[in-house]
């Protein structure tokens, strides 16, 4: 069972630029977090932009938080339906907006970000896009890091790709794929099956660098799987999509070796000219480039 209410106005799609778009956001307990997005999200808010917390059953006060805010439509599930229940429940709700945005609750965001990502994506004729980020430990300035980086990597593309973290998807897209798959249990997968069927249909996807988050890490889909060690999610999803796909050994090492290929190949331009990377993570007490 789901509660819908909307909270505030928030009526429309539009904000600063004229940017037609609406962010959808499942959330499961981490109520720090989510006061963390949300409190990003606030220009956009402010500028109409409307945004959709899909709650699946949060029991540490996640509820009563966002029932108390103003400006935002959330939609209350008595229990953990998971990812792609939720993210369809998201875009269904803001079917009249031109983009919705599919955003995890563990990232901050710079100010201007969804203009310049929706910016980029209709420069480049994308009709799915994510942006650069960087994972796990925030170490660093966040606001002067990202406007720094966001100038100097500005036109820098991967394309063919995209990230479940955050991902802008045309109204268009969901007209003529669908939504989310939900075979696919709790968390894991959903978004990597949504991106094979929108390549498939002939759309243009990509990472830009146009645009930078901050993302904390596997905290939106650890709290959605209720635990890495409450059921094998994973590997049911995993075995899911590739009976689903038809992917036997031989695909799936040819498709393992032409993502690495490809990560390769965008890593080592990306430092060459710039010397840094639209991904990097955290690890062992340095920053990694991916």
């Amino acid at each position: 069972m789901e509660n819908k209410k909307g909270v505030g106005s928030g009526g429309g799609f539009g904000g600063r630029g004229g940017v037609n778009a609406a962010v959808v956001i499942p959330v499961l307990n981490q109520l720090a977090y989510t006061q963390a997005c949300v409190g990003c999200l606030q220009p956009d808010i402010a500028a109409g932009v409307r945004v959709v917390i899909i709650d699946n059953g949060s029991t540490d006060g996640t509820g009563e938080w966002l029932k108390a805010q103003s400006g935002l439509v959330v939609v209350s599930n008595t229990e953990n339906r998971g990812c792609a229940a939720a993210w369809n429940q998201g875009w269904r709700a803001v079917e009249g907006a031109e983009w919705t945005v599919i955003l995890n609750n563990d990232v901050l965001l710079p100010a201007g970000w969804l203009g310049r990502l929706i910016g980029a994506a209709e420069r480049e004729g994308m009709s799915v896009v994510s942006p650069a980020m960087r994972e796990r430990e925030q170490n660093y300035p966040f606001s002067e890091y990202a406007a720094d980086f966001m100038a100097k990597m500005s036109g820098v593309v991967r394309r063919d790709a995209a990230h479940g973290v955050c991902f802008a998807v045309k109204r268009a897209v969901f007209a003529k794929v669908g939504g989310f798959d939900e075979g696919f249990r709790i968390g894991q997968f959903e978004d990597s099956d949504f991106f094979r069927r929108c390549r498939i249909a002939g759309f243009k996807l990509g990472i830009v660098g146009d645009c930078f988050i901050h993302h904390f890490g596997s905290i939106t889909q650890d709290a959605l799987r209720g635990g890495p060690k409450v059921r094998p999610y994973e590997a049911e999803n995993r075995a899911y999509y590739r009976a689903k796909w038809k992917i036997g050994w031989w695909r799936r090492r040819w498709e393992k070796f032409t993502s690495r290929r490809n990560l390769k190949r965008w890593r080592d331009a990306e430092l060459a000219a710039h010397g840094r990377t639209l991904h990097a993570k955290w690890e062992d007490g340095a920053w990694k480039a991916f």
